[in-house]
């Protein structure tokens, strides 16, 4: 189920682990995986900015998905 759209920039970017964290301009960081880049390529840069969802995750959290760079 998708909770919002945002705009934010990524923080964080492991490619050897496929994990990072986005920042939403409203201060929120929340954790995605590569294959929540919508483009396919499964990486992306630091301080990209970004156009995302956000959905239920497991346990509980919220995570982004759908990350299009601006």
């Amino acid at each position: 189920m998708v909770h919002e759209e945002l705009t934010g920039r990524v923080v964080a970017f492991d490619e050897a682990r496929g994990l990072g964290t986005v920042e939403a301009v409203d201060g929120r960081r929340l954790g995605f995986h590569c294959t929540a880049i919508a483009d396919g390529t499964r990486s992306i840069a630091e301080g990209a900015e970004v156009r995302f969802r956000v959905v239920a995750a497991h346990r509980g959290v919220w995570e982004a998905t759908g990350l299009v760079p601006r």
